[in-house]
């Protein structure tokens, strides 16, 4: 990185169910307003905006933006799966550290549909064909939604490979709910205990139920990214950094290890990890506090393993220990997650952003986590891309 690049401004609206919540380019104009006014600029300062979502026309980035102002600035539409929203982050601050821009909006916003995701153009080859394959030989379950067969064929490789109860999943969720009931943006607010969610109705038997599924939600985020340089020529605020960034894509170990685990992603996670960490010269032990993609609870705790945050292997002793909430080792997901909070796919990387951001701030409320310094954030797009950020908290001297 050239030049530092700060989080000036960052907004989010509540998360909702799909058919109770705005029209997508409203939601979108919400979001990048309330990113504006916590920066402290107007419309006409941001001279660039990447815009994320999955599900909508091409152009649908201007649609929003346009409800902040025409000011003829470029406008880049993003897609790339559930990891949209931090692959717009990802360009905005490759737009600034490289010196083409000094002030950038990164938005997010989706307007789902209930129910399972699917096929929108079944007249082409998938981009998960291969993938599917994969999956057909691993796991087989044809007749379940896709997302369930991915992320449950992963979670189910690692309670064969080390023998992680079917339990330990719904402690991961239990915390989410617990976690989520502190946020009052988040979908989905009610505690539940270890109990509840292991009695939901099972998805697929002995290894996944419907409350460790992530919900289809509305909703919409954003960031003012600037550089360093900036906010101090126009008094903005420069107390959140991102001190390193990476974003990978599959590898051939994806499909050719022949494990689940791989298959969704957990190889693109730990290369992105390994980059940033050695990027800021720090260790997952220096983490304070990480929002990762919590799909499903089996991705939330295959995940830890990913990046680094306990042993492979030593994830469900991780859970049991609490070292993932507060008054653990690391906080995850102190927003609620995707379990909880919701998984609007264009916004969710963005929320991400959100949060860690107050976390670094000192101003998430109810859900902060003391002493937050140095924040992780994951974001997944099966197909697939993998974004991992890192900021750090800087404090005037």
């Amino acid at each position: 990185m050239t030049q530092s690049v700060c989080v000036a401004g960052v907004g989010m609206i509540p998360f909702a169910k799909p058919g109770a919540s705005e029209p997508y380019h409203r939601m979108g104009a919400a979001a990048g307003r309330l990113a504006l006014e916590d920066a402290g600029i107007a419309y006409d300062a941001i001279q660039q905006a990447y815009v994320g979502y999955v599900y909508g026309d091409s152009t649908s980035g201007q649609k929003a933006v346009y409800g902040l102002g025409l000011s003829g600035i470029p406008v880049i539409n993003v897609n790339n799966n559930c990891s949209t929203g931090s692959t717009a982050l990802f360009l905005a601050r490759q737009a600034i550290a490289s010196g083409a821009a000094d002030c950038v909006l990164a938005l997010g916003f989706e307007q789902m549909k209930p129910g399972a995701l699917g096929t929108v153009f079944d007249d082409r080859p998938s981009p998960f064909e291969d993938f599917d394959r994969e999956v057909d030989a691993l796991v087989g379950m044809p007749d379940l939604p896709l997302a369930l067969r991915y992320f449950g064929g992963a979670g189910l490789a690692h309670m064969q490979r080390y023998g992680t109860p079917l339990s330990t999943f719904a402690k991961v969720r239990a915390k989410a709910s617990r976690h989520a009931a502190r946020n009052p943006l988040a979908l989905l607010r009610k505690e539940l205990s270890e109990e509840e969610v292991m009695n939901a109705p099972m998805l697929w038997p002995g290894v996944l139920t419907r409350l460790m599924a992530c919900p289809p939600t509305c909703g919409a985020a954003a960031a003012v990214l600037v550089s360093e340089r900036y906010a101090r020529a126009h008094g903005l605020r420069s107390d959140v950094r991102i001190a390193a960034q990476a974003m990978t894509t599959d590898r051939p170990d994806s499909l050719e290890s022949h494990d689940m685990m791989r298959v969704v992603g957990w190889g693109m996670s730990q290369d992105a990890a390994r980059q940033v960490y050695a990027q800021a010269g720090i260790g997952p032990e220096d983490v304070d506090v990480v929002e990762l993609h919590d799909c499903f609870a089996q991705n939330e705790l295959i995940s830890y393993e990913a990046l680094g945050l306990c042993p492979e292997g030593g994830a469900a002793a991780f859970v049991d220990a609490g070292d993932n909430s507060y008054g653990g080792r690391v906080v995850t997901n102190p927003s609620g997650g995707l379990l909880s909070k919701g998984h609007p796919l264009g916004a969710t990387g963005l929320a991400q952003c959100y949060e860690l951001t107050h976390q670094l701030r000192g101003s998430a409320d109810r859900r902060q986590v003391d002493g937050a310094r140095i924040a992780l954030q994951h974001n997944l797009g099966l197909g697939g891309a993998c974004v991992v950020t890192l900021y750090e908290a800087h404090r005037a001297h």
